[in-house]
Protein backbone atom coordinates (compact mmCIF):
# COMPACT_ATOMS: atom_id res chain seq x y z
CA UNK A 1 0.00 0.00 0.00
CA UNK A 2 1.35 3.49 -1.43
CA UNK A 3 0.40 6.95 -0.44
CA UNK A 4 -2.13 8.29 -3.31
CA UNK A 5 -0.88 11.57 -4.27
CA UNK A 6 -3.90 13.53 -6.02
CA UNK A 7 -3.95 15.77 -8.78
CA UNK A 8 -2.03 19.21 -8.82
CA UNK A 9 -5.07 22.72 -8.57
CA UNK A 10 -4.72 26.00 -9.41
CA UNK A 11 -6.76 28.51 -7.24
CA UNK A 12 -6.89 32.63 -8.20
CA UNK A 13 -7.64 35.13 -5.16
CA UNK A 14 -9.84 37.58 -5.23
CA UNK A 15 -6.78 40.25 -6.25
CA UNK A 16 -5.93 37.68 -9.47
CA UNK A 17 -2.92 36.21 -7.58
CA UNK A 18 -2.51 31.88 -8.39
CA UNK A 19 -1.51 29.80 -6.18
CA UNK A 20 -1.52 25.97 -6.36
CA UNK A 21 -2.65 23.07 -4.24
CA UNK A 22 -2.51 19.12 -3.99
CA UNK A 23 -4.09 16.60 -1.56
CA UNK A 24 -1.61 14.07 -0.13
CA UNK A 25 -3.82 10.47 1.60
CA UNK A 26 -2.42 7.44 2.76
CA UNK A 27 -4.77 4.62 3.85
CA UNK A 28 -3.06 2.61 5.42
CA UNK A 29 -1.52 5.33 8.03
CA UNK A 30 -5.13 7.18 7.41
CA UNK A 31 -2.72 10.31 7.04
CA UNK A 32 -4.56 13.32 5.12
CA UNK A 33 -2.78 16.68 4.21
CA UNK A 34 -3.22 19.82 1.69
CA UNK A 35 0.36 21.14 0.78
CA UNK A 36 -0.18 24.51 -0.69
CA UNK A 37 1.93 27.40 -1.97
CA UNK A 38 2.57 29.74 -5.18
CA UNK A 39 4.97 27.88 -6.96
CA UNK A 40 4.08 24.54 -8.61
CA UNK A 41 6.88 22.73 -8.95
CA UNK A 42 7.83 23.42 -5.40
CA UNK A 43 3.99 22.14 -4.30
CA UNK A 44 5.06 18.57 -6.39
CA UNK A 45 8.31 18.43 -4.49
CA UNK A 46 6.74 18.82 -1.08
CA UNK A 47 4.08 16.01 -2.43
CA UNK A 48 7.13 13.53 -3.38
CA UNK A 49 8.74 14.05 -0.02
CA UNK A 50 5.66 13.52 1.99
CA UNK A 51 4.52 10.35 0.24
CA UNK A 52 8.44 9.08 0.54
CA UNK A 53 8.13 10.02 4.22
CA UNK A 54 4.94 8.22 4.65
CA UNK A 55 5.69 5.22 2.36
CA UNK A 56 8.73 4.75 4.59
CA UNK A 57 6.91 4.98 8.16
CA UNK A 58 4.42 2.27 6.42
CA UNK A 59 7.54 -0.08 5.49
CA UNK A 60 8.45 0.17 9.01
CA UNK A 61 4.97 -0.61 10.35
CA UNK A 62 4.47 -3.60 8.10
CA UNK A 63 8.08 -4.72 9.11
CA UNK A 64 7.21 -4.54 13.29
CA UNK A 65 3.97 -6.46 12.51
CA UNK A 66 6.13 -9.19 10.44
CA UNK A 67 8.53 -9.33 13.17
CA UNK A 68 5.28 -9.53 15.54
CA UNK A 69 3.72 -12.23 13.91
CA UNK A 70 6.75 -14.00 12.78
CA UNK A 71 7.79 -14.16 16.79
CA UNK A 72 4.09 -15.53 17.53
CA UNK A 73 4.58 -17.94 14.78
CA UNK A 74 7.87 -19.26 16.31
CA UNK A 75 6.09 -18.84 19.71
CA UNK A 76 3.52 -21.20 18.72
CA UNK A 77 5.85 -23.87 16.95
CA UNK A 78 8.16 -23.80 20.35
CA UNK A 79 4.97 -24.79 22.07
CA UNK A 80 3.84 -27.47 19.74
CA UNK A 81 7.39 -29.02 19.86
CA UNK A 82 7.07 -28.80 23.57
CA UNK A 83 3.63 -30.11 23.76
CA UNK A 84 5.01 -33.27 20.98
CA UNK A 85 8.12 -34.37 23.07
CA UNK A 86 6.08 -34.56 26.55
CA UNK A 87 3.82 -36.86 24.76
CA UNK A 88 5.95 -38.69 23.86
CA UNK A 89 7.80 -38.93 26.67
CA UNK A 90 4.64 -39.87 28.61
CA UNK A 91 3.85 -42.16 26.00
CA UNK A 92 7.06 -44.08 26.67
CA UNK A 93 6.57 -43.77 30.59
CA UNK A 94 2.95 -45.59 30.47
CA UNK A 95 4.05 -48.05 27.50
CA UNK A 96 2.77 -50.71 29.34
CA UNK A 97 -0.13 -49.45 30.49
CA UNK A 98 -1.43 -48.48 27.01
CA UNK A 99 -1.57 -52.03 25.90
CA UNK A 100 -3.85 -53.76 28.97
CA UNK A 101 -6.89 -52.26 27.68
CA UNK A 102 -6.00 -54.03 24.00
CA UNK A 103 -7.98 -56.99 22.45
CA UNK A 104 -4.47 -58.08 20.73
CA UNK A 105 -5.81 -61.21 19.08
CA UNK A 106 -5.44 -61.39 15.60
CA UNK A 107 -8.83 -60.80 13.87
CA UNK A 108 -9.15 -62.85 10.69
CA UNK A 109 -11.42 -61.35 8.97
CA UNK A 110 -9.89 -57.75 8.82
CA UNK A 111 -6.96 -59.41 7.35
CA UNK A 112 -8.37 -60.31 4.58
CA UNK A 113 -8.60 -57.70 1.73
CA UNK A 114 -12.01 -56.83 1.21
CA UNK A 115 -11.58 -53.61 -0.86
CA UNK A 116 -14.04 -53.00 -3.47
CA UNK A 117 -13.00 -53.29 -6.97
CA UNK A 118 -11.45 -49.33 -7.09
CA UNK A 119 -12.35 -48.89 -11.04
CA UNK A 120 -15.84 -48.20 -12.05
CA UNK A 121 -17.56 -49.72 -14.83
CA UNK A 122 -17.42 -48.01 -18.18
CA UNK A 123 -19.91 -45.36 -18.63
CA UNK A 124 -22.05 -46.48 -21.97
CA UNK A 125 -21.16 -44.26 -24.86
CA UNK A 126 -23.39 -40.98 -25.22
CA UNK A 127 -25.05 -40.70 -29.11
CA UNK A 128 -25.44 -37.89 -30.87
CA UNK A 129 -28.98 -38.02 -32.28
CA UNK A 130 -29.46 -38.85 -36.42
CA UNK A 131 -29.01 -36.23 -38.16
CA UNK A 132 -31.85 -33.93 -39.42
CA UNK A 133 -32.22 -34.75 -43.07
CA UNK A 134 -31.98 -31.88 -45.72
CA UNK A 135 -35.30 -30.65 -47.29
CA UNK A 136 -36.51 -31.41 -50.63
CA UNK A 137 -37.47 -28.92 -52.49
CA UNK A 138 -41.34 -29.82 -54.14
CA UNK A 139 -41.60 -31.35 -57.65
CA UNK A 140 -42.27 -28.69 -60.53
CA UNK A 141 -46.20 -28.38 -60.95
CA UNK A 142 -47.62 -28.47 -64.37
CA UNK A 143 -50.34 -26.11 -62.97
CA UNK A 144 -48.17 -23.31 -62.56
CA UNK A 145 -48.19 -20.30 -64.25
CA UNK A 146 -44.46 -20.79 -65.22
CA UNK A 147 -46.25 -23.58 -67.35
CA UNK A 148 -48.78 -21.93 -68.49
CA UNK A 149 -48.72 -21.09 -72.58
CA UNK A 150 -49.53 -17.45 -72.89
CA UNK A 151 -51.54 -17.41 -76.05
CA UNK A 152 -52.36 -13.93 -77.78
CA UNK A 153 -55.48 -13.84 -80.05
CA UNK A 154 -53.45 -14.62 -83.51
CA UNK A 155 -51.61 -17.70 -81.53
CA UNK A 156 -55.08 -19.03 -80.80
CA UNK A 157 -56.13 -18.35 -84.55
CA UNK A 158 -53.28 -20.08 -86.37
CA UNK A 159 -52.22 -23.31 -84.58
CA UNK A 160 -49.32 -23.96 -85.58
CA UNK A 161 -48.26 -20.75 -83.19
CA UNK A 162 -50.06 -22.03 -80.36
CA UNK A 163 -48.54 -26.04 -80.20
CA UNK A 164 -45.05 -24.44 -80.57
CA UNK A 165 -45.76 -22.25 -77.61
CA UNK A 166 -47.28 -25.52 -75.73
CA UNK A 167 -44.23 -27.16 -76.93
CA UNK A 168 -42.16 -24.62 -75.65
CA UNK A 169 -43.49 -24.55 -71.86
CA UNK A 170 -43.79 -28.19 -72.05
CA UNK A 171 -39.82 -28.71 -72.96
CA UNK A 172 -39.56 -25.92 -69.91
CA UNK A 173 -41.35 -28.17 -67.18
CA UNK A 174 -39.95 -31.54 -68.54
CA UNK A 175 -36.40 -29.67 -68.23
CA UNK A 176 -37.08 -28.63 -64.67
CA UNK A 177 -38.43 -31.77 -63.87
CA UNK A 178 -35.07 -33.27 -64.83
CA UNK A 179 -33.46 -31.15 -63.04
CA UNK A 180 -35.51 -31.63 -60.24
CA UNK A 181 -35.21 -35.26 -59.67
CA UNK A 182 -31.44 -34.87 -60.22
CA UNK A 183 -31.31 -32.72 -57.01
CA UNK A 184 -33.72 -34.79 -55.40
CA UNK A 185 -31.63 -38.04 -55.89
CA UNK A 186 -28.30 -35.97 -54.88
CA UNK A 187 -30.39 -34.58 -51.42
CA UNK A 188 -31.40 -38.41 -51.06
CA UNK A 189 -28.05 -39.99 -51.40
CA UNK A 190 -26.31 -37.07 -49.05
CA UNK A 191 -29.23 -37.84 -46.68
CA UNK A 192 -28.55 -41.55 -46.62
CA UNK A 193 -24.97 -41.57 -46.41
CA UNK A 194 -25.18 -39.02 -43.17
CA UNK A 195 -27.40 -41.21 -41.68
CA UNK A 196 -25.38 -44.58 -42.97
CA UNK A 197 -22.37 -42.40 -40.94
CA UNK A 198 -23.78 -41.96 -38.50
CA UNK A 199 -24.84 -45.42 -37.65
CA UNK A 200 -21.36 -46.41 -38.28
CA UNK A 201 -20.39 -44.17 -35.18
CA UNK A 202 -23.10 -45.53 -33.27
CA UNK A 203 -21.59 -49.02 -34.09
CA UNK A 204 -18.01 -48.36 -33.45
CA UNK A 205 -18.81 -46.87 -29.76
CA UNK A 206 -20.84 -49.49 -29.24
CA UNK A 207 -18.20 -52.02 -29.75
CA UNK A 208 -15.51 -49.61 -28.54
CA UNK A 209 -17.96 -49.48 -25.26
CA UNK A 210 -18.75 -53.68 -25.52
CA UNK A 211 -14.17 -53.90 -25.40
CA UNK A 212 -13.86 -51.69 -22.72
CA UNK A 213 -16.55 -53.50 -20.76
CA UNK A 214 -14.92 -56.66 -21.39
CA UNK A 215 -11.74 -55.89 -20.04
CA UNK A 216 -13.31 -54.00 -17.51
CA UNK A 217 -15.05 -57.27 -16.56
CA UNK A 218 -11.27 -59.78 -16.83
CA UNK A 219 -9.73 -56.71 -14.89
CA UNK A 220 -12.69 -57.35 -11.74
CA UNK A 221 -13.01 -61.19 -12.45
CA UNK A 222 -9.21 -60.72 -11.83
CA UNK A 223 -8.97 -58.64 -9.11
CA UNK A 224 -11.65 -60.84 -7.25
CA UNK A 225 -10.16 -63.92 -8.22
CA UNK A 226 -6.78 -62.63 -6.13
CA UNK A 227 -9.10 -61.96 -3.64
CA UNK A 228 -10.88 -65.00 -3.35
CA UNK A 229 -7.40 -66.49 -3.40
CA UNK A 230 -5.72 -64.29 -0.26
CA UNK A 231 -8.87 -65.16 1.53
CA UNK A 232 -8.50 -68.46 0.71
CA UNK A 233 -4.78 -68.31 1.97
CA UNK A 234 -5.90 -66.31 5.80
CA UNK A 235 -8.43 -69.66 6.27
CA UNK A 236 -5.47 -71.76 5.44
CA UNK A 237 -3.36 -70.60 7.59
CA UNK A 238 -5.99 -69.98 10.65
CA UNK A 239 -6.68 -73.78 9.91
CA UNK A 240 -2.71 -74.00 10.39
CA UNK A 241 -2.80 -72.32 13.71
CA UNK A 242 -6.17 -73.43 14.97
CA UNK A 243 -4.54 -77.11 14.82
CA UNK A 244 -0.98 -75.71 16.82
CA UNK A 245 1.09 -76.17 13.82
CA UNK A 246 4.67 -74.72 15.15
CA UNK A 247 5.00 -72.16 11.79
CA UNK A 248 1.98 -71.34 11.61
CA UNK A 249 1.91 -70.13 15.69
CA UNK A 250 5.31 -68.51 14.95
CA UNK A 251 3.96 -66.32 12.48
CA UNK A 252 0.77 -65.81 14.10
CA UNK A 253 2.83 -64.52 17.02
CA UNK A 254 4.56 -62.47 15.36
CA UNK A 255 1.78 -60.84 13.68
CA UNK A 256 0.63 -60.14 17.30
CA UNK A 257 3.69 -58.25 17.99
CA UNK A 258 4.24 -56.77 14.73
CA UNK A 259 0.49 -55.10 15.01
CA UNK A 260 1.45 -53.85 18.46
CA UNK A 261 1.46 -50.14 18.76
CA UNK A 262 4.81 -48.31 19.19
CA UNK A 263 6.36 -44.71 18.90
CA UNK A 264 8.46 -44.55 15.47
CA UNK A 265 11.53 -44.11 18.39
CA UNK A 266 11.60 -47.89 19.06
CA UNK A 267 12.46 -50.71 16.67
CA UNK A 268 9.62 -53.52 16.64
CA UNK A 269 12.02 -56.47 15.26
CA UNK A 270 12.02 -60.14 16.78
CA UNK A 271 12.70 -63.42 16.00
CA UNK A 272 10.30 -66.62 17.45
CA UNK A 273 11.06 -69.74 17.21
CA UNK A 274 8.14 -72.42 19.08
CA UNK A 275 8.48 -75.65 20.11
CA UNK A 276 5.20 -77.59 19.45
CA UNK A 277 6.05 -80.50 22.01
CA UNK A 278 6.69 -78.14 25.10
CA UNK A 279 4.62 -74.95 24.04
CA UNK A 280 7.50 -72.53 24.79
CA UNK A 281 8.11 -69.75 22.27
CA UNK A 282 11.54 -68.22 22.56
CA UNK A 283 11.30 -64.48 21.42
CA UNK A 284 14.43 -62.76 20.72
CA UNK A 285 13.47 -59.40 20.82
CA UNK A 286 15.38 -55.77 19.62
CA UNK A 287 15.40 -53.93 22.57
CA UNK A 288 15.98 -49.15 21.64
CA UNK A 289 19.34 -48.63 22.46
CA UNK A 290 20.13 -45.75 25.16
CA UNK A 291 21.16 -43.24 22.50
CA UNK A 292 18.13 -43.99 20.40
CA UNK A 293 15.56 -42.98 23.21
CA UNK A 294 14.17 -39.33 22.73
CA UNK A 295 15.22 -36.92 25.52
CA UNK A 296 13.79 -33.17 23.96
CA UNK A 297 11.67 -32.66 26.93
CA UNK A 298 10.82 -28.46 26.02
CA UNK A 299 11.49 -25.64 22.74
CA UNK A 300 11.53 -22.81 23.79
CA UNK A 301 11.97 -19.35 21.20
CA UNK A 302 14.87 -16.88 21.97
CA UNK A 303 12.69 -13.66 20.15
CA UNK A 304 16.25 -11.51 20.31
CA UNK A 305 18.55 -14.33 18.50
CA UNK A 306 15.29 -15.42 16.74
CA UNK A 307 16.57 -19.50 17.50
CA UNK A 308 14.97 -22.17 18.98
CA UNK A 309 16.99 -23.48 23.06
CA UNK A 310 15.83 -26.93 23.58
CA UNK A 311 16.23 -28.28 26.94
CA UNK A 312 16.91 -31.96 26.96
CA UNK A 313 16.08 -34.65 30.38
CA UNK A 314 19.46 -35.04 32.47
CA UNK A 315 21.34 -38.22 31.70
CA UNK A 316 20.08 -39.13 35.27
CA UNK A 317 16.54 -39.14 34.08
CA UNK A 318 17.41 -40.58 30.53
CA UNK A 319 18.97 -44.03 32.28
CA UNK A 320 16.15 -43.98 34.80
CA UNK A 321 13.30 -43.62 31.60
CA UNK A 322 15.46 -46.97 29.53
CA UNK A 323 15.55 -48.88 32.19
CA UNK A 324 12.19 -48.80 33.44
CA UNK A 325 11.10 -48.44 29.24
CA UNK A 326 12.58 -52.08 28.34
CA UNK A 327 10.81 -53.55 31.65
CA UNK A 328 8.04 -52.22 30.16
CA UNK A 329 8.58 -54.04 26.91
CA UNK A 330 9.31 -56.95 28.22
CA UNK A 331 6.60 -57.07 30.22
CA UNK A 332 3.76 -55.90 27.42
CA UNK A 333 5.10 -57.95 24.63
CA UNK A 334 4.80 -61.60 26.94
CA UNK A 335 1.33 -59.90 28.01
CA UNK A 336 0.42 -59.70 24.48
CA UNK A 337 1.50 -63.04 23.24
CA UNK A 338 -0.71 -64.91 26.06
CA UNK A 339 -3.64 -62.83 25.82
CA UNK A 340 -3.72 -63.03 21.69
CA UNK A 341 -3.22 -67.07 22.30
CA UNK A 342 -6.50 -68.09 21.80
CA UNK A 343 -5.85 -71.67 20.80
CA UNK A 344 -3.35 -71.72 24.34
CA UNK A 345 -0.84 -73.33 21.95
CA UNK A 346 1.90 -71.62 24.49
CA UNK A 347 2.37 -72.44 27.67
CA UNK A 348 5.76 -70.51 28.61
CA UNK A 349 7.20 -67.93 26.91
CA UNK A 350 10.89 -66.74 27.36
CA UNK A 351 11.86 -63.02 26.57
CA UNK A 352 15.53 -62.39 25.38
CA UNK A 353 15.96 -58.84 24.97
CA UNK A 354 19.06 -57.67 22.68
CA UNK A 355 20.79 -54.39 22.42
CA UNK A 356 22.56 -53.00 19.20
CA UNK A 357 24.31 -50.21 20.54
CA UNK A 358 27.82 -48.43 20.02
CA UNK A 359 30.68 -49.61 22.64
CA UNK A 360 32.33 -46.49 23.91
CA UNK A 361 36.01 -48.25 24.23
CA UNK A 362 35.82 -48.87 20.86
CA UNK A 363 33.94 -47.52 19.01
CA UNK A 364 32.29 -50.66 17.66
CA UNK A 365 28.70 -51.72 17.13
CA UNK A 366 27.49 -54.44 19.04
CA UNK A 367 24.69 -56.84 19.78
CA UNK A 368 24.32 -58.25 23.18
CA UNK A 369 21.37 -59.80 25.32
CA UNK A 370 21.14 -57.58 28.22
CA UNK A 371 17.52 -59.21 29.80
CA UNK A 372 16.62 -62.58 29.81
CA UNK A 373 13.09 -63.99 31.57
CA UNK A 374 10.81 -67.08 31.11
CA UNK A 375 7.39 -67.05 32.48
CA UNK A 376 4.66 -70.05 32.52
CA UNK A 377 1.25 -68.80 31.28
CA UNK A 378 -0.13 -69.14 34.80
CA UNK A 379 2.26 -67.29 36.36
CA UNK A 380 2.10 -64.55 34.48
CA UNK A 381 -1.64 -64.07 34.19
CA UNK A 382 -1.85 -64.15 37.54
CA UNK A 383 -0.27 -60.82 37.71
CA UNK A 384 -2.68 -57.39 38.01
CA UNK A 385 -0.10 -55.83 35.39
CA UNK A 386 -2.30 -52.76 35.74
CA UNK A 387 -0.96 -52.28 39.26
CA UNK A 388 2.86 -53.14 39.16
CA UNK A 389 5.99 -51.47 39.12
CA UNK A 390 8.15 -53.47 35.96
CA UNK A 391 11.64 -53.70 37.73
CA UNK A 392 9.97 -55.34 40.53
CA UNK A 393 7.13 -57.76 38.71
CA UNK A 394 10.66 -58.63 36.17
CA UNK A 395 12.46 -59.67 39.38
CA UNK A 396 9.80 -61.50 40.51
CA UNK A 397 9.35 -63.54 37.43
CA UNK A 398 13.39 -64.60 38.20
CA UNK A 399 14.35 -62.48 35.33
CA UNK A 400 17.90 -61.94 34.34
CA UNK A 401 19.54 -59.02 33.53
CA UNK A 402 21.65 -56.08 35.23
CA UNK A 403 20.36 -53.80 37.50
CA UNK A 404 21.05 -50.83 35.27
CA UNK A 405 20.03 -51.73 31.76
CA UNK A 406 21.81 -48.93 30.71
CA UNK A 407 24.89 -49.85 31.06
CA UNK A 408 24.42 -52.74 27.85
CA UNK A 409 25.82 -55.85 30.29
CA UNK A 410 25.77 -58.80 28.52
CA UNK A 411 23.92 -61.57 29.70
CA UNK A 412 23.27 -65.85 28.71
CA UNK A 413 19.65 -66.23 27.02
CA UNK A 414 17.58 -68.39 29.60
CA UNK A 415 17.26 -70.14 26.16
CA UNK A 416 17.60 -68.98 22.73
CA UNK A 417 16.11 -69.29 19.43
CA UNK A 418 17.81 -72.32 17.31
CA UNK A 419 18.61 -72.11 13.95
CA UNK A 420 21.80 -74.30 13.18
CA UNK A 421 21.04 -78.15 13.30
CA UNK A 422 24.48 -80.15 13.61
CA UNK A 423 23.51 -82.47 10.72
CA UNK A 424 24.04 -79.64 8.17
CA UNK A 425 27.00 -80.03 6.45
CA UNK A 426 28.99 -77.89 3.52
CA UNK A 427 27.48 -78.81 -0.40
CA UNK A 428 28.70 -78.81 -3.40
CA UNK A 429 27.25 -78.01 -6.92
CA UNK A 430 26.47 -81.34 -9.24
CA UNK A 431 24.37 -79.99 -12.02
CA UNK A 432 26.92 -78.35 -14.15
CA UNK A 433 28.71 -81.61 -14.60
CA UNK A 434 25.49 -83.50 -16.12
CA UNK A 435 24.94 -83.64 -19.28
CA UNK A 436 22.10 -85.16 -21.92
CA UNK A 437 23.83 -88.63 -21.76
CA UNK A 438 23.91 -88.94 -18.02
CA UNK A 439 21.78 -91.26 -16.45
CA UNK A 440 20.50 -89.79 -13.17
CA UNK A 441 19.58 -93.62 -12.06
CA UNK A 442 22.72 -94.95 -11.83
CA UNK A 443 24.92 -91.46 -10.56
CA UNK A 444 26.82 -91.70 -6.85
CA UNK A 445 23.78 -91.67 -4.49
CA UNK A 446 25.59 -88.63 -2.28
CA UNK A 447 26.14 -86.76 -5.71
CA UNK A 448 22.19 -87.16 -6.22
CA UNK A 449 21.13 -85.83 -2.85
CA UNK A 450 23.66 -82.22 -3.51
CA UNK A 451 21.54 -82.84 -6.85
CA UNK A 452 18.69 -82.32 -5.46
CA UNK A 453 19.62 -79.74 -3.14
CA UNK A 454 21.00 -78.06 -5.63
CA UNK A 455 18.04 -77.90 -7.76
CA UNK A 456 15.38 -76.89 -5.17
CA UNK A 457 17.58 -74.38 -3.86
CA UNK A 458 16.79 -72.65 -7.53
CA UNK A 459 13.40 -73.92 -7.13
CA UNK A 460 12.86 -71.70 -3.46
CA UNK A 461 16.04 -68.84 -4.28
CA UNK A 462 13.25 -66.43 -6.02
CA UNK A 463 11.27 -66.46 -3.10
CA UNK A 464 14.17 -65.69 -0.88
CA UNK A 465 14.13 -69.41 0.71
CA UNK A 466 16.98 -71.21 1.65
CA UNK A 467 18.17 -75.13 1.16
CA UNK A 468 20.53 -77.24 3.38
CA UNK A 469 21.94 -80.44 3.07
CA UNK A 470 22.25 -82.94 6.23
CA UNK A 471 25.06 -85.39 7.09
CA UNK A 472 24.79 -88.27 4.40
CA UNK A 473 23.55 -91.62 6.37
CA UNK A 474 21.51 -94.04 4.17
CA UNK A 475 19.46 -93.98 6.75
CA UNK A 476 16.43 -93.03 5.68
CA UNK A 477 16.52 -89.83 7.90
CA UNK A 478 16.71 -86.57 6.05
CA UNK A 479 18.50 -85.76 3.30
CA UNK A 480 18.12 -81.68 2.64
CA UNK A 481 15.44 -78.86 4.76
CA UNK A 482 14.26 -76.31 3.23
CA UNK A 483 13.16 -72.92 5.02
CA UNK A 484 10.43 -70.96 2.93
CA UNK A 485 10.21 -67.47 4.17
CA UNK A 486 6.17 -67.43 2.57
CA UNK A 487 4.56 -66.35 5.87
CA UNK A 488 1.04 -67.64 4.66
CA UNK A 489 2.55 -71.43 2.53
CA UNK A 490 5.90 -71.14 3.53
CA UNK A 491 8.07 -72.38 6.67
CA UNK A 492 10.42 -75.73 7.17
CA UNK A 493 10.11 -78.46 4.47
CA UNK A 494 12.06 -82.03 4.59
CA UNK A 495 13.15 -83.36 1.57
CA UNK A 496 14.18 -87.05 1.19
CA UNK A 497 16.14 -88.01 -2.41
CA UNK A 498 15.84 -91.96 -3.63
CA UNK A 499 17.69 -92.42 -6.11
CA UNK A 500 15.86 -95.89 -6.50
CA UNK A 501 15.90 -98.16 -10.09
CA UNK A 502 12.89 -100.10 -8.62
CA UNK A 503 9.30 -98.76 -7.67
CA UNK A 504 9.36 -97.28 -4.25
CA UNK A 505 7.08 -98.35 -2.15
CA UNK A 506 4.46 -97.33 0.92
CA UNK A 507 7.42 -97.49 3.60
CA UNK A 508 9.57 -94.91 2.51
CA UNK A 509 6.25 -92.55 2.59
CA UNK A 510 5.27 -93.68 5.93
CA UNK A 511 9.23 -92.77 6.69
CA UNK A 512 9.21 -89.49 5.60
CA UNK A 513 5.64 -88.88 7.73
CA UNK A 514 7.33 -89.98 10.60
CA UNK A 515 9.97 -87.40 9.95
CA UNK A 516 8.07 -84.86 8.92
CA UNK A 517 6.06 -84.91 12.35
CA UNK A 518 9.37 -85.44 14.59
CA UNK A 519 11.12 -81.88 12.66
CA UNK A 520 7.68 -80.21 13.28
CA UNK A 521 7.50 -79.38 9.22
CA UNK A 522 4.97 -77.72 7.27
CA UNK A 523 5.60 -80.28 4.54
CA UNK A 524 7.70 -83.57 3.03
CA UNK A 525 8.88 -83.65 -0.66
CA UNK A 526 10.16 -86.87 -1.61
CA UNK A 527 12.12 -87.23 -4.91
CA UNK A 528 12.80 -90.31 -6.81
CA UNK A 529 14.37 -91.53 -10.41
CA UNK A 530 11.87 -94.54 -10.44
CA UNK A 531 8.29 -94.23 -9.45
CA UNK A 532 5.67 -95.17 -6.97
CA UNK A 533 3.73 -98.00 -5.82
CA UNK A 534 -0.53 -97.06 -5.77
CA UNK A 535 -0.44 -97.70 -1.80
CA UNK A 536 2.32 -95.12 -1.41
CA UNK A 537 0.24 -92.13 -3.70
CA UNK A 538 -2.52 -93.19 -1.79
CA UNK A 539 -1.17 -93.08 2.17
CA UNK A 540 0.32 -89.25 0.86
CA UNK A 541 -3.06 -87.88 -0.78
CA UNK A 542 -4.14 -86.76 2.17
CA UNK A 543 -1.49 -85.69 4.43
CA UNK A 544 1.51 -82.87 3.57
CA UNK A 545 3.54 -84.95 1.17
CA UNK A 546 4.65 -84.34 -2.22
CA UNK A 547 5.57 -87.34 -4.62
CA UNK A 548 7.68 -86.28 -7.28
CA UNK A 549 8.86 -89.43 -9.82
CA UNK A 550 11.46 -90.02 -12.37
CA UNK A 551 9.29 -87.67 -14.87
CA UNK A 552 8.79 -85.03 -12.47
CA UNK A 553 12.04 -84.37 -11.31
CA UNK A 554 13.27 -84.70 -15.35
CA UNK A 555 10.45 -81.61 -15.67
CA UNK A 556 12.45 -79.83 -12.46
CA UNK A 557 15.99 -80.11 -13.99
CA UNK A 558 14.98 -78.94 -17.27
CA UNK A 559 12.79 -75.80 -16.09
CA UNK A 560 16.26 -74.78 -14.67
CA UNK A 561 18.53 -75.66 -17.58
CA UNK A 562 19.96 -78.81 -15.88
CA UNK A 563 20.39 -81.91 -19.06
CA UNK A 564 20.02 -85.23 -17.84
CA UNK A 565 18.22 -88.72 -18.78
CA UNK A 566 16.85 -91.75 -16.78
CA UNK A 567 17.37 -95.02 -17.34
CA UNK A 568 16.48 -97.48 -15.18
CA UNK A 569 16.84 -100.82 -16.95
CA UNK A 570 20.76 -99.71 -17.49
CA UNK A 571 20.63 -98.89 -13.41
CA UNK A 572 19.10 -102.30 -12.70
CA UNK A 573 22.04 -104.04 -15.04
CA UNK A 574 25.06 -102.21 -12.62
CA UNK A 575 23.21 -103.39 -9.46
CA UNK A 576 22.05 -100.23 -8.47
CA UNK A 577 19.86 -100.41 -5.18
CA UNK A 578 18.54 -104.15 -5.57
CA UNK A 579 17.76 -103.43 -2.06
CA UNK A 580 15.15 -101.07 -3.03
CA UNK A 581 12.48 -103.12 -4.48
CA UNK A 582 9.11 -103.64 -4.27
CA UNK A 583 7.93 -103.40 -0.57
Amino acid sequence: MRTQVGQIQERYGARGSESYWIEVFHPGLHKHRLIRGPEKRVIEAKARLQAAEWDNLWEKKQQAERRVATAQQRKEEAATRTAEAQQLLRSLQGFLAAALSRNDAINWDELKDRSPFPRPAPNKPRMDPPPEPERIASAPDRRWPRYQARLSFLDKLVSSRRLAKEAEVQQRFDADMQQWEQGRARIVAKNQARLDAHRCREAELEAEHERAKQAWQAEKDEFLAKQSEQHAAIDAFRTRYESKEPPAIVEYCDMVLAKSEYPDCLPQECDLDFNGDSGVLIVNYKLPAPEGLPTLCEVKYVQSTDTFAEKHLPESQVARLYDDLVYQITLRSIHELFEADRVRALTAIVFNGFVTSTDKSTGNEVTACILSVQTSREAFTAINLSKVDPKPCFRQLKGVGSSKMHSITPVAPIMNVRREDERFIESYGVADRLHEGYNLAAMDWEDFEHLIREIFEKEFSSAGGEVRVTQASRDGGVDAVAFDPDPIRGGKIVIQAKRYAYTVGVSAVRDLYGTLLNEGATKGILVTTSDYGPDAYEFASAKPITLLNGSNLLHLLRKHGVKAHINLSEARQAGTDRSAATN
